[in-house]
């Protein structure tokens, strides 16, 4: 079966990242931890690669010296159910020297970047008319950690 899954290329924090990863996102655990065999650059025994699942999502994380480094190019989406949880995952990415940035984006202290945002966006942006959809835009605009209420509430607004 064909099946699509993202890694992610660090120096030497792959187990740390998928860790601190599973830890923030419901749904989420440690696969496989895998060391490096004689022969592989690297230090031999140290992490090579970490499999893991993110909501449920495959992943695979592994150290190769040097990684090239992310950029907001590619970013991770987690949808949150309610409010509650944004605020929690949205907390734990930060952990450790993360960044926020406009419209529910951040970057964790691994140089990942991330969406987090609230089940409702997506459903808002689909439905109503084109000035409804604006008024969603032009709220998500002015935040920087998403308002779910925020966001109906502009939605709703006449």
């Amino acid at each position: 079966m064909t099946e699509l899954s993202t890694c992610l290329w660090f120096a030497t924090q792959a187990e740390e990242a998928a860790r601190h990863y599973v830890a923030a996102i419901p749904n989420s655990a440690i696969g496989e931890v895998t060391t490096r065999p004689p022969g592989v650059p690297g230090a031999e025994g140290s992490v090579f690669m970490v499999t893991f699942t993110l909501a449920g999502a495959p992943m695979l994380a592994f150290n190769a010296d040097p990684p090239p480094g992310f950029t907001n190019g590619l970013s991770l989406v987690v949808s949150c159910t309610d409010q509650a949880e944004l605020d929690r995952v949205w907390d734990a990415m930060l952990e450790g020297g993360g960044k926020t940035q406009a419209c529910g984006w951040l970057t964790d202290r691994f140089g990942v970047s991330w969406q987090i945002v609230p089940e409702a966006l997506p459903r808002l942006m689909k439905a109503g008319d084109a000035a409804q959809r604006g008024r969603v835009m032009a709220a998500l605009m002015t935040m920087i950690k998403l308002d779910a209420a925020a966001l109906e509430a502009a939605f709703h607004a006449s």
